[in-house]
């Protein structure tokens, strides 16, 4: 499969690492070429494998690249690149990992996933936000024996199945979220526990386990 990133800092290089290294061809693409051909050279390092090269290329490249495609800019950019992505994103499967600035700043009014897909038409799948960068760079994550688990809100069954796949070859366990509407709730979790966790608290201790949970 060809995955196309738009972006070219950390979650980029973790997740991008990991695909490229499972076998999928991997584009990225940043504001500054210079620093995206390095990112690219390091994750080809990294992966330690002889097919190819990750590639970079313009953010609209990236974007007709991808037979699946990530956004992993910071909030603050994400519609202008976005928008520089162009039509190419239309109809595609399009990953969202944003969160907001800060905890506070998240507002539920305006999801950042809805704002995604109206922007490009894409089916936008909302999908690891919930983990820091260097969770994606564990082969595999794995905690007290369990695998992590990753949701995933989205409306396109294809366009989720295809991210429930390249979750799994992360090691991780795929959960249906349910629709892109619910993503706005998995936004607004990433911001409430991203909050407790700045303040120096076990934020997964608040959750009972499954036997206790009244289901």
């Amino acid at each position: 499969m060809r995955i196309g990133i738009l972006g070219a800092g950390g979650m980029a290089d973790a997740l991008g690492t990991q695909w490229f290294r499972a076998g999928h061809e991997v584009m990225i693409s940043g504001r500054d070429p210079v620093r995206a051909t390095a990112s690219a050279a390091r994750m080809t390092g990294a992966a330690g494998v002889s097919h190819g090269a990750v590639l970079t290329g313009t953010w609209a490249e990236a974007a007709a690249f991808g037979d699946v495609v990530m956004a992993a800019v910071r909030e603050a950019g994400l519609r202008d690149v976005l928008t520089a992505a162009g039509p190419a994103l239309r109809g595609k499967p399009l990953i969202d990992v944003t969160n907001s600035a800060t905890p506070d700043s998240y507002d539920p009014v305006r999801p950042i996933a809805r704002m995604a897909a109206d922007i490009t038409g894409a089916h936008v799948v909302k999908a690891f936000n919930l983990g820091h960068v260097d969770v994606w760079r564990m082969t595999p994550p794995v905690f007290g024996g369990r695998p992590l688990a990753v949701p995933l809100c989205g409306d396109d069954p294809e366009a989720v199945e295809k991210v429930r796949g390249l979750v799994a070859e992360l090691g991780c366990t795929p959960l249906d979220g349910g629709g892109l509407a619910r993503a706005t709730l998995l936004e607004a979790t990433a911001a409430f526990v991203i909050g407790l966790w700045f303040g120096g608290a076990d934020a997964q201790a608040i959750l009972t386990p499954l036997e206790h949970a009244g289901a």
